[in-house]
């Protein structure tokens, strides 16, 4: 198979004394090396852009935890993208999921802007199938009920009336009374860290994450989606919680880790539907109880 002129040229100024061949996305360099390739749609330009950012910030804050992004740019009209290609195995030993709770505890988890900008991000970015406009914001409890509000437009879009219903009652009142006194310092986070985008590296046996929805996020969101579709072993939680206690109040982190996971339903309900609204509907229903039960309770 033919490789692309842009993409070849790009590897040509890597490696200029070598040769290079290969089919899809994987190309191989006669220095023994091979690079993950890849040419998009226009419609695919901004969601190329927002990965290639994601995985530059990532590997300055935590080199060789996902992979090294060589190239990005658009030719023609369509974008194009050039990273490191990595032979991956998707199981995580008890070692590779405590390396991987170290390195986001102690790297990724403690990189943050070198602007200073606050929450969000500079480039839109796609959790999944879903664009997530970013933008910046001064507090966690305005970010994060933005990131909510996007996905309850969209899913009003869609007619789901109910849980938009629940959805709305959730960022009036669940957000400010669980965020709204939380002091938290906004460091990059991976976005969509579930088991799919996770996995070892065959060579090293170092864990290695990948397609990301970064953002500069409270680091306890990173953890909401590891926790619900398995392939996470327990290890992980608690080498994590060691390394980076909850945020206080920690009585709340359970609170909190809904209100996370939540995010992660809605955006499923709008991207497959089936159950998943459901779930998030019986998420919120408890967490409004818990500020209800709050609210009760201080009124006394």
């Amino acid at each position: 198979m033919r490789i692309n002129q842009t993409i070849l040229e790009h590897l040509q100024a890597l490696e200029p004394n070598a040769t290079f061949s290969g089919s899809g996305s994987r190309v191989h360099s006669s220095s023994g090396k091979s690079y993950f390739c890849k040419i998009g749609t226009s419609l695919d330009t901004e969601q190329y852009a927002g990965e290639a950012r994601a995985l530059d910030l990532m590997h300055q804050a935590a080199r060789g935890l996902a992979p090294q992004l060589y190239a990005y740019g658009i030719s023609g009209g369509f974008p194009y993208f050039i990273s490191q290609y990595l032979d991956m195995g998707s199981y995580l030993s008890d070692h590779a999921a405590r390396r991987l709770a170290k390195r986001l505890a102690t790297e990724l988890h403690q990189f943050k802007d070198p602007e200073g900008r606050g929450f969000g991000f500079d480039v839109p970015t796609h959790c999944g199938a879903t664009r997530v406009e970013r933008g910046w914001f001064g507090t966690w409890e305005e970010c994060f009920g933005g990131m909510m509000r996007q996905l309850l437009d969209g899913l009003a879009r869609k007619g789901s009336g109910e849980v938009v219903k629940v959805g709305d009652q959730v960022v009036q009142r669940v957000i400010p009374a669980i965020l709204g006194n939380l002091e938290v310092e906004p460091v990059l986070v991976h976005g969509d860290l579930w088991t799919g985008n996770a996995g070892v590296d065959q060579h090293t046996g170092e864990p290695v994450i990948f397609d990301p929805a970064a953002f500069y996020g409270h680091n306890e969101f990173e953890l909401a989606i590891a926790r619900m579709f398995g392939g996470f072993p327990p290890t992980f939680f608690s080498a994590y919680k060691t390394l980076y206690p909850p945020a206080e109040p920690k009585s709340e982190f359970q609170q909190r880790a809904e209100l996370y996971e939540t995010y992660h339903y809605l955006n499923h309900a709008l991207i497959f539907g089936g159950g998943y609204a459901g779930q998030a509907v019986s998420r919120m229903k408890r967490l409004l109880r818990y500020v209800d039960k709050d609210e009760d309770s201080s009124s006394d």
